[in-house]
Order: structure tokens, then C-alpha cells, then sequence
């Protein structure tokens, strides 16, 4: 099961059909099943609290992914500030669903077992999300 909720921020309306194939395609697409995920939209001191709280971090991101996989059953909570989706699209200079689609994928990406913590996975990480936003770039979600 796929699911959506909001904490702390305005409800976003895109084809939640259309991003729950997407994502169970890309999981699909790497060999793995799609369990359980749950994508939780939130204000940017909402994920702050969470990432002071769980990762003592004090600063703030975009998304955190807390992994539930097993083998290849890919579950997982994804939190995500839609207020750094915004600051992100308008820093890069593209719309906000495209970066929207780029953190959903991201955040998925590592719960397939990708990581970012350093610049050769970091490399893999964005050709991965690049090759992601262009298979599906026909799937509009806003």
C-alpha cells in the first residue's frame, strides 16, 4: 500500500494513481516490491524536529526516509518539507512538480538501497533519479 498524508502544511492535489504506479514501477524496475510506504507531506520545522530529534541534525532537508525494507519488500515512512520542494525548484529554476517528482523518487531510490553520503553515490543516486524523471516524465502529477 501506497499512502499519502499532511502534517503541518496545505494539502498538495496531484494523481495519486499516477504516482503510486510510478512508484511501484521504478520499485519493480529495480527488482524489489512495493510493500508497505507512506509519504508524509510537512512544513520545513516539522522535518526539522524530525531530524533534530531522530538523526540530531539541526538543520533543515528536503526529505527523510526511514527504511522498513526487508529483503526485497521495499516499506517505509518518507517525510517530506514541501516548503524545501518549493525553495529547491525555485533555486534549481525548474517547476515545482518536477521537483516534487525528483524527492518522491529520491526518497523511494533509497529505500531500493541507494545512498548519497558521499560523491560517487551522490553520482549513481542523481543518474538514477534522472533516468527515473525521464521514464516517467510523461506521467504529469500535477
Amino acid at each position: 500500500m501506497i499512502g499519502f498524508s499532511y502534517i503541518d502544511t496545505p494539502i498538495l492535489k496531484f494523481k495519486k494513481s499516477i504516482v503510486k504506479k510510478c512508484i511501484k514501477d521504478l520499485i519493480s524496475n529495480e527488482g524489489l516490491v512495493a510493500k508497505d510506504i507512506s509519504f508524509v507531506f510537512c512544513s520545513d520545522e516539522y522535518l526539522l524536529s524530525i531530524n533534530q530529534q531522530y538523526l540530531k541534525h539541526d538543520f533543515y532537508t528536503d526529505i527523510i526516509t526511514f527504511d522498513y525494507c526487508d529483503e526485497v519488500y521495499i516499506s517505509g515512512d518518507l517525510f517530506i518539507s514541501v516548503d524545501r520542494v518549493i525553495e529547491n525548484a525555485s533555486n534549481n529554476n525548474v517547476n515545482f512538480a518536477d521537483e516534487l517528482r525528483r524527492i518522491l523518487f529520491h526518497g523511494v531510490l533509497h529505500l531500493c538501497g541507494y545512498k548519497d553520503k558521499n560523491v560517487k553515490y551522490k553520482t549513481v543516486m542523481s543518474a538514477k533519479e534522472d533516468f527515473y524523471l525521464n521514464l516517467f516524465k510523461s506521467d504529469l502529477i500535477l
